[in-house]
């Protein structure tokens, strides 16, 4: 397996980020966003990375291969009485399944939120996304239920497994 590298994402990664996240989004339904990516422009992005490297308690990680960004994975506080979670959300570039890099990645957020007082990690995946729910699984995220009809793509509905993650 090739050396990647994980880290924290830096402002300057933005278009980086962008340009991943646009042709992830473009290779899979899995994600809440298809090829158009998400809808921020690079200021936008670098000012949020900026607020990320920031934080103490929320962290966008990096996954690269020499100079390529090739996944990301998210973790976003929720607020006020709810700041004990984050939201988790990982990606990565399809020609990279397979080979681990999702798990650095979760790795990396599950000791990033035991550091940081973070009690309960919450993630939606697709219901027919088997990879991902073993891979969550594997790290001890148990599912809460299902959201039907979670995802419209097109005319066809995906129903979206809840999972959760307690480090109490």
């Amino acid at each position: 397996m090739e050396q990647i590298m994980i880290r924290e994402a830096l402002p300057e990664d933005a278009e980086a980020v962008l340009a991943c996240l646009k042709q992830v989004g473009g290779e899979t339904d899995n994600l809440t966003f298809g090829s158009e990516g998400l809808p921020f422009t690079a200021e936008q992005e670098r000012i949020f990375l900026q607020e990320q490297q920031a934080s103490d308690h929320g962290v966008f990680l990096c996954a690269l291969d020499g100079p390529h960004l090739v996944g990301t994975a998210s973790l976003q506080p929720l607020p006020r009485r709810m700041y004990h979670r984050a939201e988790l959300g990982i990606s990565v570039v399809k020609a990279y399944w397979g080979r681990g890099i999702g798990s650095q990645l979760l790795e990396q957020i599950i000791a990033y939120a035991k550091a940081h007082g973070i009690e309960l990690l919450n993630l939606e995946v697709r219901s027919d996304n088997a990879r991902a729910i073993h891979l969550y699984e594997k790290y001890g995220f148990r599912s809460i239920g299902i959201s039907p009809a979670f995802f419209k793509i097109g005319s066809q509905y995906a129903d979206c497994v809840l999972m959760y993650l307690d480090l109490r």
